[in-house]
This record gives structure tokens, sequence and C-alpha cells, in this order.
């Protein structure tokens, strides 16, 4: 197979990469650390003009009715960039639950929000289903690590009924039933909640595909965007470790001519190119909606996870003892390297699931 991106497509991620690095530059994502924002808005009032929340969104509902290959470039440069915005929450999770649980009136309700930005969305489906219980169409329970849920309107929550029957309901945050508090995280770009419900009102989703079903579909797709993500950190922290090495001189040679960091660097790039190869391999099946999805995903998802993690880890020893200060952005990429690897069960979790899918292939 010889997939690459159409010239429409690299145009996007043209167009991408120019406007966050003129509107996301470190500084931002340090602002947004110091301040305890949360998210940058303006940032992501200007993802919202450019029609990125709505990519894959139908257009009877409001969206571009674009591919996932059009949302994997735009996740690549947000990658890149460390884009602190609820895109990942909102967008990769969120919008997906909904166009594949919900029921086609309440795409037709709930999506147009989500396209126009409106509505910030997230999911609550970490730990067990029975952490929250569902009664007389209202929950109660705690959720934890609930990616942005300080800001978010509202939450799809997995949940059981009285008959122990798994569910995915839609709470509206704005509830007096529900209370929530920050969690501490790795990369306060990227920030956690504990969200506690307390007989809060709750609407069901109510397409035909259970809830199990759903939450692994969902799973698979965002595992290839988030590889993408982490492919284009990657490759931010790969021209960080390149460019501070040639600038770099040490008995009177640069510093990347040494053996040492050339070995660091090709380590580097290696794991980059395998991983960003298994990415477009999950690109291909997305779009394609290929029955060799499931095993695509496990295989983006593992290999974008360790080398995100090497190149991060790596690009801090290239720089050094500098690469170990709070000036240097070395550690605002191996924060969100590190904080990506935990997202939708963590690399454990899809190590196993690859040798299953392996196995079962």
């Amino acid at each position: 197979m010889n997939f690459d991106f159409s010239e429409d497509q690299k145009n996007i991620q043209e167009q991408a990469r120019g406007m966050l690095a003129k509107e996301c530059s470190s500084a931002t994502v340090r602002r947004v650390i110091d301040k305890g924002e949360y998210y940058d808005n303006a940032l992501w009032r200007q993802i919202v003009q450019l029609g990125w929340p709505a990519t894959t969104i139908a257009e009877e509902h409001g969206g571009l009715g674009l591919s996932y290959l059009e949302l994997c470039v735009i996740a690549t440069e947000l990658g890149r960039s460390l884009a602190p915005t609820p895109f990942i929450a909102s967008v990769y999770l969120s919008t997906e639950l909904i166009k594949t649980a919900a029921s086609s009136q309440q795409q037709a309700e709930w999506l147009p929000s989500l396209a126009c930005g409106d509505v910030i969305s997230t999911v609550a489906v970490n730990g067990s289903p029975r952490d929250c219980l569902v009664k007389n169409m209202q929950i109660s329970g705690n959720k934890s690590a609930v990616l942005h849920g300080m800001i978010a309107n509202q939450v799809i929550v997995s949940a059981t009924n009285e008959r122990d029957e798994l569910g995915l309901y839609l709470v509206n945050l704005g509830d007096s039933g529900v209370s929530r508090k920050v969690q501490n995280s790795l990369d306060p770009s990227l920030p956690r909640a504990e969200l506690s419900f307390s007989n809060a009102n709750v609407v069901a989703l109510g397409g035909d595909i259970s809830a199990e079903k759903a939450l692994s579909v969902v799973f698979d797709r965002a595992a290839v965007l988030l590889a993408f993500e982490q492919v284009g950190g990657c490759e931010a922290t790969i021209e960080m470790a390149k460019a501070y090495t040639s600038d770099r001189y040490a008995f009177g040679r640069q510093v990347a001519s040494f053996q040492a960091i050339k070995h660091k660097l090709a380590d580097m790039f290696v794991a980059k190119e395998l991983a960003k190869s298994n990415a477009y391999y999950g690109a291909w099946a997305l779009s394609a909606d290929a029955p060799e999805l499931a095993l695509a995903a496990a295989t983006a998802r593992v290999s974008a996870i360790d080398a995100y993690y090497l190149c991060s880890k790596e690009n801090i020893q290239a720089h050094g003892g500098m690469g170990f200060t709070w000036e240097f952005d070395c550690h605002l990429y191996y924060r969100r390297a590190q904080a990506l690897s935990t997202l939708l069960g963590g690399n454990p979790y899809w190590k196993s699931l690859l040798v299953d899918r392996l196995l079962a292939a």
C-alpha cells in the first residue's frame, strides 16, 4: 500500500501549521499553565472560526462533511504546537460518541452546537461503569480524570442502570446536581477534573449500537487521531534537538557532530518514522472504514506512545543541563507526551489489546 494525503489535505495542514505558529507559541502554553486557565479561549475561538471542530460532522448538522483524513492532518499540527484547547475531549471523543451512539434526532439536536463551538463537550468513561448509577433518569456517583472537565458544558458518562446494564448518558454540567473539582495533572495545559453527580438529570444516548461497541469504535478512531498528535510532537522535539545541538559548540565542534548525539537523533528519527507509518496505516483504515481498523488503531497507538516518550526524553538529554530547566521548552513536550499516553486506557491496555488483535488476525 502506498498511502499519502492529497494535495488539498496537505494544504489544510500547511494552513493549520501557519495559524498555530502565529497564534500558539510556547508562550501561549506557558501562560495557560502559569495562570491556571485550563485552556486558551482566544485560540479555541480561532480554531472554531476555521471550522476544525466541524470537520467530520455532516453538513446537514452544521458541519463541513469532510473525511477523517482532514482531521488527521489538523491533529498533527495541534500536537506539534501543544495547543492548549479542549479539541481532544470535544472533537475526537464526545462528538464521535454522539455520531456513533446517539439517535438521529439527538444528533440533529446536539451536533450543530458542537460544530460551531458554542458547546464544549467531554467524556467521563474512566474507571468502572459502576462508579455511577442511573435511576429514574438521574445519575449519582463520581468520575475522575475527566479531560477538560472544568470548562466543558456537557459530558457523556458511562454508567450502569438499575438492571446493571452499561449505558451512555449526556449530562448538562450546569445542572444543580453536578459539582466539579480540578485534579493535579502532569500537563496542566491538558487538565483533568473530578466530577460528582447527585441525582443530576440525564439523557440516554438512543442509538441502536451497544455502549460497549460504541466505546470500542470511538476509542479506535481516537487512537488514530491521537497518534497523529503524537507524531506532530515527535517532529517538533526532533527539530528542537537538531537546532540546539547544531548551534551549540563544545571543544571547538558542533555538539551535533558528536557520535553520541548523532545516535540519539537517529533513534528519535527512526521511532518517529515508525510511528508515522503506523499512523498513516491507521488513517487509511479509518478513512476507508476498513476491517483492519481495529488492528491498525492499536498498532498506531502503541508505536506513537513509545515514539513520543522517546523523542521528548531524548530531546531533554540533547539539550544537556539546560534541558532540565523551566526556561527551556523541552519539559512542555515531555509533559504532553506523558499526558497523552494515559488517555483511552494507557499504553499497557493498548499493548494488551494489540496482542489480542494480532492473535485474532
